[in-house]
């Protein structure tokens, strides 16, 4: 299991091992270099619906100072170990969000030419205690790839990409899905969810639509 973990990114890591059982997780942080628990114990922390829970902390980060030609060549060694290099977050010596500036436009510019200068200032953050469904709705109005994740100090602690944000649409589709079928969501699979549980799950909206079902036909 460690070897997989190694193999995984933080944020993906993060969802199998809130799957796993307390003393299976133990062991997998106990076998774990300090750094990447470190990272891990960070991320659990984070509410369950929250963006921190669902961001990496796989990301390139640029300085302001840097040339185009710096920038590359830091890109060449680190971006292998990003999950996306769409966007390059610029961040300052405190680790607060100045900007981004996309690899694109790196490639097309001067050698010379400082990413400060290329950068565009205006950039949308979200919050690691911001919901993830309202993160998701950020995602699906501006059709972002990624987007930064700061703290309550505006330093930049991860970012979300568009494969994590799917999974979330894909969650709150079926959740909506379920309480039209007048059931409570359930985080089980149907055919793995017991015959009661699924009757308790359905109990009240059936009652509510039998109690409204008995006033329409009074009146009709």
């Amino acid at each position: 299991l460690g070897n997989v973990l190694d193999e995984m990114f933080v944020d993906d890591m993060v969802d199998m091992l809130e799957e796993l059982p307390a003393g299976v997780v133990k062991r997998v942080l106990k076998n774990t270099d300090e750094k990447t628990r470190g990272t891990i114990n960070t991320f659990l922390k984070y509410p369950k619906d929250s963006a921190g829970s669902i961001m990496t902390a796989e990301y390139t980060n640029l300085r302001e100072a840097m040339t185009v030609k710096e920038a590359i060549n830091y890109l060449r060694k680190s971006g292998a170990n990003s999950e996306t290099l769409y966007n390059c977050y610029v961040i300052d010596p405190n680790r607060i969000l100045d900007g981004v500036v996309s690899v694109r436009r790196l490639l097309l510019a001067d050698d010379n030419a400082l990413v400060k200068d290329l950068m565009e200032e205006d950039v949308m953050s979200v919050h690691t205690s911001d919901d993830k469904e309202d993160v998701a709705y950020l995602f699906n109005r501006y059709d972002y790839l990624s987007l930064p994740v700061v703290d309550s100090e505006d330093r930049l602690v991860g970012i979300i990409t568009v494969d994590d944000i799917m999974d979330v649409m894909e969650e709150e589709t079926t959740e909506d899905f379920e309480r039209m079928a007048a059931t409570f969501p359930s985080t089980k699979p149907y055919l793995k969810t017991s015959a009661w549980e699924l009757a308790r799950n359905r109990i009240v909206w059936l009652t509510v639509l039998m109690i409204s079902g008995i006033i329409t036909g009074s009146i009709l």
